[in-house]
């Protein structure tokens, strides 16, 4: 296989991943099976591709070949009979799979039904948010594993758990209303907020950001705004999420090399994301936002609002980064206080408050605690340190770009 073809098909898999799982759980209301099927279509094309080409429509070519395999497999399951009728009866009236597909009436999107499907109450909040991850946004079991401190094992089993209570629940694809909607939001958010992290600073592989990801999730969070109209945390999570994408073109630089927040030409921030993202966040406010969400927004809009670095508001950023700590409880949260006190109480008191959380057990193979401290270190003069520190985050990053950062920060030290 050539590299073109392999970098073709990775591409079409990354856009496309989603909306097929989706597509197919709504015909065989069952996520895992879903899934598994999308992948045997996703064999196939490595399969095929490489000698037949990339067929013009390749999203309409994996359903296809997906809904032929979900065929063969009910078939082979007498129970479930009636299914092979429904996926039959399609195949035979649809020349392109894809072009038929019937929607909800109050929300015309596969993606965000199989996002509430993923988050039923018949599941932990936590295998909730790993399983939206790992269908939706395409995330491998590792990345999901990271994104929530565990190890991968772990994750892995808590994936597949979630799976099976599903099938065994007999959860409904489709998207709640009522109180059923209010109960499933909040982690459907989170969910939608960890695929943009991703987008914005993947875990693994060549490229820091991976901009498809982010825009997916704006996507998906501005339906939720429109489905949750009343919800301030929708709206604070589109305006933090667009606010922080507005600096997604001056992330990186020619060579894909990370360039950090005070480095960044602010002039290639997208002034129509930011102006959009305040929207969101003024009427988040209307309603009364005082949630995560909205705080971390209202840190997002210090920063693009400051037309130099050196205009940054810090003292307002730590202030609001304290009512994030009082409200989530969270060491990564109490880890971006501690940069924040830095710019305004010196370097070495936000060393002070990175020396507490050295023994929180989530943050051991966390690589931004060392890098942070590097950064602090090197401030100080302490250089040894800081290069011990910034050599030991590059071995805990599992992304290229980030490690050859960090490693070029360790022999400036």
């Amino acid at each position: 296989m050539t590299s073109t073809t392999q970098q073709a098909i990775e591409a079409v898999w990354r856009i496309e991943s989603a909306r097929l799982i989706a597509g197919l759980a709504r015909l065989v209301r069952d996520v895992g099976l879903a899934e598994d099927l999308a992948q045997d279509a996703l064999v196939a094309a490595l399969e095929q591709w490489p000698a037949s080409g990339v067929p013009d429509t390749p999203g309409a070519w994996l359903m296809a070949v997906a809904r032929r395999r979900g065929v063969d497999t009910i078939r082979r399951a007498v129970t479930l009979q009636s299914k092979v009728d429904l996926l039959g009866r399609e195949l035979r009236d649809q020349a392109t799979p894809m072009d038929e597909i019937e929607f909800d009436p109050h929300v015309e999107d596969d993606v965000l039904r199989l996002m509430f499907t993923a988050c039923h109450p018949v599941l932990s909040v936590e295998a909730r948010v790993a399983l939206t991850l790992k269908v939706v946004a395409g995330l491998s079991t590792e990345e999901i594993a990271r994104a929530f401190l565990v190890q991968t094992t772990t994750m892995a089993a808590r994936i597949t758990r979630a799976k099976k209570a599903l099938t065994e629940a007999n959860v409904p694809f489709e998207v709640p209303v009522g109180a059923d909607l209010d109960d499933r939001l909040s982690s459907v958010l989170e969910a939608v907020y960890l695929i943009f992290n991703e987008g914005y600073a993947a875990t693994a592989g060549r490229r820091w950001a991976r901009a498809e990801l982010c825009h997916e999730a704006m996507r998906l969070g501005r339906m939720l705004a429109a489905l949750a109209a009343d919800e301030s945390e929708t709206h604070a999570l589109v305006a933090l999420m667009e606010i922080q994408a507005s600096r997604l073109r001056a992330r990186t630089g020619p060579d894909g090399e990370i360039v950090t927040l005070d480095k960044q030409d602010r002039a290639r921030w997208d002034r129509l994301l930011i102006m959009h993202g305040l929207a969101a966040l003024d009427r988040a406010e209307e309603i009364g936002g005082t949630g995560s969400y909205a705080i971390q927004a209202k840190i997002a809009a210090c920063h693009a609002r400051a037309p130099r670095a050196q205009d940054t508001d810090w003292e307002r950023i730590a202030s609001l980064y304290g009512d994030l700590v009082a409200l989530t409880r969270s060491p990564i949260v109490e880890l971006n206080r501690a940069v924040a006190l830095s710019m305004t109480d010196g370097p070495a008191v936000g060393l002070a408050v990175t020396d507490g959380l050295l023994d929180v057990a989530a943050l051991r193979s966390y690589h931004l605690l060392p890098s942070v401290r590097g950064d602090l270190l090197a401030k100080l003069g302490r250089s040894a340190e800081a290069r011990a520190e910034f050599e030991r985050a590059a071995e805990l990053t599992s992304n290229e770009a980030e490690r050859a950062h960090l490693l070029a920060r360790a022999s400036r030290s």
